[in-house]
């Protein structure tokens, strides 16, 4: 018949040992017949670590930790550690142990039977491990994309040999980027585009390499020179792409674009944008010229992209970019620059070259920033007449 304590151990799924001073186990409670399996008396003196051990080894080393703990003052109460234990049927239950010395310098164990808990612990580290490896194989993916879009994106050798001065600044959100900016020459015309495409990281990554597939399409292959033009050729072009293999659902992913073609012989300078303006900075004078309401890409019943032309004069500083400075998150209050701030930025780079412009935009993006995340991808090209 069994006694209250051991019903209550039973209760609880909890082995009580006795330990002696000379290691030698002296009591087992009655409830190792349920946890483990074995008759109490099977597991007296030596046994205890042995037969429910999972080797020789293994058994000594949790023996000789529980003689140190019974040597060292130090260590009169230990709680929480945690040990295997193998059951008569040769399964592996996890206990967790506390113990006290006692006076005549016997050691008493109880020990909780953890073992759901510990193939909880055990399935959550797999599915971490796994989460781990999978993270890894998508940014090692994402890195390598990364390479593949810088391998299309032209560098500022093309403003800085084709104009007085220029620069790139480029500061993409994720490791991949939907921002995306392309130059061209012909022998009338020196073209700047900058293209904001829907969405940022991968998504925009992809909507950028058919960006740059459009736009070769348009400019080595189709008889067209104005801005306004190229913008009705490309905004056909993406909704085809988009939507050839979507008869059901017309897809609203597109793009922003602002695209100036500067005349060799006249320095004239046309622009078309759509969502996207132009800034001419001249005399310490801000001039904005507004892009078309117009995204490319999405579907209207009908779209106008206007044709702006202006007379460009030595010293003139433009500027392409997206939204991604002008909307960044910062200050005291965490609010956006806005665009009011950002031309007022432009400004003030007045007497700076094309690095120096650069990093004082990279400065002041950063300063403004501070520890906020990246809202959105930065893209900034400037060029000087």
């Amino acid at each position: 018949m069994q006694t209250i304590s051991d019903l209550v151990l039973d209760k609880l799924n909890t082995l009580l040992v006795i330990v002696n001073s000379k290691g030698e186990v002296e009591y087992v409670s009655n409830s190792s017949k349920a946890l483990l399996g074995f008759e109490p008396e099977q597991l007296l003196g030596d046994n205890w670590w042995i037969i429910p051990r999972q080797s020789i080894n293994e058994g000594n080393l949790v023996k000789e930790k529980i003689l140190s703990i019974m040597l060292h003052d130090s260590y009169q109460v230990e709680q929480g550690f945690e040990h295997a234990l193998k059951t008569s049927n040769g399964l592996i239950k996890w206990f967790k142990w506390s113990s006290t010395v006692m006076s005549d310098d016997k050691l008493i164990g109880i020990g909780i039977d953890i073992t759901e808990k510990k193939k909880t612990e055990q399935k959550t580290l797999e599915i971490n491990r796994v989460l781990t490896e999978k993270n890894k194989e998508i940014t090692d993916s994402i890195s390598y994309a990364k390479k593949i879009q810088e391998a299309i994106l032209q560098n500022d050798s093309f403003l800085k040999t084709r104009f007085k001065d220029g620069f790139v600044l480029y500061q993409p959100k994720d490791i991949v980027s939907g921002d995306y900016y392309f130059f061209y020459e012909n022998d009338e015309n020196k073209y700047v585009a900058v293209i904001d495409c829907t969405g940022h990281g991968v998504p925009g990554a992809l909507m950028s390499v058919i960006a740059n597939s459009l736009l070769k399409e348009v400019f080595y292959n189709k008889s067209i020179t104005q801005p306004d033009e190229i913008l009705y050729a490309l905004d056909e072009l993406l909704f085809d792409s988009l939507n050839k293999n979507n008869q059901e659902e017309i897809r609203y992913d597109g793009m922003d674009i602002a695209l100036c073609a500067i005349n060799k012989k006249t320095n004239v300078l046309s622009f078309a944008g759509a969502m996207r303006p132009l800034f001419l900075v001249r005399e310490n004078e801000m001039i904005e010229i507004k892009g078309s309401k117009f995204p490319l890409g999405y579907y209207f019943d009908k779209k106008e992209f206007l044709l702006n032309t202006i007379q460009l004069y030595e010293n003139d500083r433009i500027y392409l970019t997206t939204d991604g400075y002008a909307d960044q998150f910062g200050g005291n209050n965490n609010k956006k620059l806005n665009r009011k701030a950002f031309k007022e930025l432009l400004l003030s780079l007045n007497g700076m070259d094309g690095d120096e412009q650069n990093s004082f935009l990279d400065y002041a993006l950063k300063n403004w920033k501070q520890d906020e995340e990246q809202t959105d991808d930065v893209l900034v090209v400037g060029f000087f007449i």
